[in-house]
């Protein structure tokens, strides 16, 4: 276990020690828009420190780079889990909007206001003034791109998060624990990883009732949902890029269940997939998978990648 203590220290001391000492002072300063993206940029550099964790951890402990968990299984075997990864996250995120816009078609704005409002605000900031083309086309456009490119374009920050918690973590739980177990408990420390972000208002907003503690409880909850289809993907190609790439298009297309609601949406709800409804789609698939590993591995037929030494 002590490897398991050794990645979570550094991984949450690295994190949470940046964190409050880059990411808060910079939010905390001018809110314009070259301060948020600079803000937003700062955010998404934490989601490296999983994977130097692991660096850090192997050099440690003298365990080496040996089952790195990264090298998929044959290409026949892995491609069928690699293409659920890459455009499951997109397509359960749509069941999810949808089914939110079903229940509250008042959310549904079908003109997208408040992207053109966010697109305008960014042209102003760069100088332009031009009237904007077709506001749905461009949503649409985006959401498109999001699907198909999304799962590629992230593979850098979100193979930083995956390569820690679904290529080390989780196989070195499995070994020590049930699935189920592995899971749960991954998931809710995944959550917990989040804190300081979500305290600042990532994700959930700020605000609300419980603030920020139900938040935080929140997200222990939404990882969960998710590091179980990240888990299942990387344990049925063998490779946490299976995972880095379900994370890709999961960040891509997370907020494009917003661009057609309208403002005031709650994120505990929907259309976003942090949401019970807008996350439906997500938390259904996760039981069908956590059901499939458990009856797996009562059969003795669940394989789970190793990393590194036992």
């Amino acid at each position: 276990m002590k490897r398991i203590y050794l990645f979570l220290g550094i991984t949450f001391a690295l994190s949470w020690i940046y964190e409050f000492a880059v990411v808060y002072p910079l939010a905390n300063c001018d809110a314009s828009q070259s301060s948020s993206m600079i803000t937003t940029l700062a955010i998404g550099a934490v989601m490296f420190f999983p994977a130097l964790a692991v660096i850090l951890t192997r050099l440690i402990t003298k365990e080496g780079f040996k089952n790195c968990v990264i090298k998929p299984y044959p290409l026949k075997r892995s491609l069928p889990w690699f293409l659920v990864a890459w455009f499951g996250p997109s397509l359960l995120i749509i069941v999810g909007a949808v089914a939110y816009f079903l229940l509250f078609p008042d959310s549904f704005d079908p003109h997208a206001s408040n992207f053109a409002t966010l697109l305008e605000s960014q042209a102003a900031s760069v100088g332009m003034t031009q009237e904007l083309p077709n506001i749905e086309v461009l949503a649409l456009i985006q959401i498109v791109m999001g699907i198909f490119m999304g799962p590629l374009l992230n593979i850098a920050t979100t193979f930083g998060e995956e390569w820690g918690w679904r290529g080390y973590l989780m196989p070195k739980l499995a070994r020590r624990m049930s699935i189920t177990s592995t899971l749960l408990i991954s998931g809710v420390i995944w959550g917990l990883w989040h804190a300081p972000i979500i305290a600042l208002g990532h994700n959930y907003g700020l605000g609300y009732p419980g603030f920020p503690l139900t938040g935080i409880l929140a997200m222990c909850g939404f990882c969960t949902v998710v590091g179980i289809f990240l888990s299942y993907v990387t344990i049925r190609t063998g490779s946490s890029l299976a995972a880095a790439f379900g994370h890709g298009a999961l960040n891509s297309l997370a907020g494009a269940s917003t661009i057609f609601a309208v403002a005031g949406v709650n994120p505990f709800v929907g259309p976003s997939p942090t949401g019970i409804i807008g996350g439906c789609g997500l938390i259904v698939v996760a039981i069908i998978m956590l059901v499939d590993l458990q009856k797996r591995e009562n059969r003795g037929e669940l394989k789970v990648p190793e990393a590194g030494l036992n």
